[in-house]
């Protein structure tokens, strides 16, 4: 029989057991290292977790793109923002006059999500839904340029003469 020694380094998701000094018949407590890594902005759509859906990413936005069987038929989609916390936002996708599902009776947890990076704009997100296809764009923040607006690289608008 072989055994294996316990990893001096353990991972940030790995947990740590260890017995009650006092109490030995206690049961054995885990305590967390150290927290999971909370991502800001969430995006859930009203799909099952392994739907197949289609996911763009261009320099001012995300596209996601479904196809759904007879979710767009129950009227209009809509983006309602969640502020689950300071800080921590969710975007649910959902049919107009649709409950949120923030109730424990209407909990649904296997749905399709998306981490969404910090360059998001999810007070800007437009849902459509068209011919049973459903498309949600997610807007990014455009970044500034630091010149000033004249931009150095090809296509700036700038003319040069050189003689």
């Amino acid at each position: 029989m072989r055994v294996h020694p316990i990893p001096r380094n353990l991972n940030n998701n790995n947990t740590l057991i260890h017995h009650h000094r006092r109490n030995p018949t206690r049961e054995p407590g885990k305590n967390l290292r150290r927290l999971p890594h909370i991502f800001n902005r969430v995006l859930e759509l009203p799909l099952r977790s392994e739907a197949n859906v289609s996911v763009e990413e261009k320099p001012d936005c995300f596209r996601f793109v479904a196809e759904t069987e007879g979710l767009c038929d129950g009227g209009e989609m809509r983006a309602y923002v969640v502020d689950i916390h300071p800080g921590i936002t969710k975007i649910v996708v959902r049919t107009n006059g649709l409950s949120l599902g923030l109730s424990l009776d209407e909990l649904e947890l296997d749905m399709w999500r998306f981490r969404l990076p910090e360059t998001t704009r999810p007070e800007l997100v437009t849902v459509v839904c068209v011919g049973g296809v459903l498309i949600v764009t997610v807007p990014k923040m455009v970044p500034e340029e630091e010149d000033g607006g004249f931009g150095q690289g090809m296509g700036s608008g700038r003319l040069v003469l050189v003689q």
